[in-house]
């Protein structure tokens, strides 16, 4: 069977990246750079107003994510055909229903795969309905290595899984699909999940290193300077979350564009597979 070499989809990355730099700016700058960028502010602003208004936030920040979505699906459309040009963000938009219906479904998997832990801890004598959203109950010993364990269980499943699943997005704009796409990844990512798994973690590893370094170093002179303000938003935390959203779409739309090209060589050992 043809191997496909991780290197060599960077470099077809990189390429793409570099020929089609005209065309992706608009893209990641008004789909994803700005929506991150007000999205963190609003969040920001959250706990500092009245419940209603923090549901107002709310709703808008989940807006905002559902533009960043369809950014994301457009640099997708792209690095798969960079011929497309500028009707790759027509193709996003047709292409959009499906992605998010997906998207929908592997949400609600999630959450149905978070219901032992709360069976685990009712089991313990944890009341679940006295917690509050973001309050870490106190777990009791004797079911504390029952809980670590199922959350070990499942980050190494949830790994694996994600990298059988990682081409599910440009399967559904490539291939016009939309639950099919997880029966599609799954097909091309067998036998290379442990090479995806080992980019990925790099991936998110190297992200998050670098959006913390320059919004910890950036913030610092900026709260130094500007002052830390009143509760909520202020001048430091507004220039602090432009360059998070900066390096944030950096990293996007190069994991994006990774994605596809990882899409394009999985197809093409495929067919070569298929007519060998």
């Amino acid at each position: 069977m043809h191997m496909v070499s991780m290197g060599s989809v960077w470099d077809r990355t990189a390429e793409f990246l570099s020929d089609n730099l005209g065309t992706l700016l608009p893209i990641a700058l008004l789909a994803i750079f700005v929506p991150t960028t007000i999205s963190s502010n609003l969040s920001g602003l959250q706990p500092s107003v009245t419940p209603g208004t923090a549901m107002l936030l709310g709703l808008g920040v989940f807006v905002l994510a559902l533009v960043s979505f369809w950014g994301q699906l457009a640099v997708t459309a792209l690095a798969i055909d960079p011929a497309q040009g500028r009707q790759a963000s027509q193709l996003a938009t047709r292409r959009f229903p499906a992605a998010l219906l997906l998207m929908i479904v592997m949400v609600v998997v999630g959450i149905v795969l978070m219901i032992p832990v709360g069976v685990i801890l009712a089991v313990g004598g944890i009341d679940l309905t006295t917690l509050e959203g973001s309050a870490m109950p106190d777990i009791p010993p004797s079911v504390a290595p029952w809980v670590f364990l199922y959350f070990l269980v499942l980050l190494v499943l949830g790994c694996w899984v994600m990298a059988r699943l990682a081409v599910v997005i440009p399967s559904v704009v490539g291939d016009r699909l939309a639950i099919g796409a997880i029966a599609r990844s799954w097909r091309l990512t067998r036998g290379i999940a442990l090479k995806i798994v080992g980019v990925l973690i790099l991936y998110v590893i190297v992200s998050i290193v670098a959006n913390l370094a320059a919004t910890t170093a950036f913030g610092a002179v900026m709260y130094l300077v500007a002052g830390r303000g009143e509760e909520g938003i202020s001048l430091a935390s507004v220039l602090t979350t432009i360059v998070g959203g900066a390096v944030s779409t950096g990293f996007t739309v190069l994991g994006t564009a990774f994605l596809a090209k990882l899409y394009i060589a999985l197809l093409a050992r495929h067919e070569a597979a298929a007519t060998a």
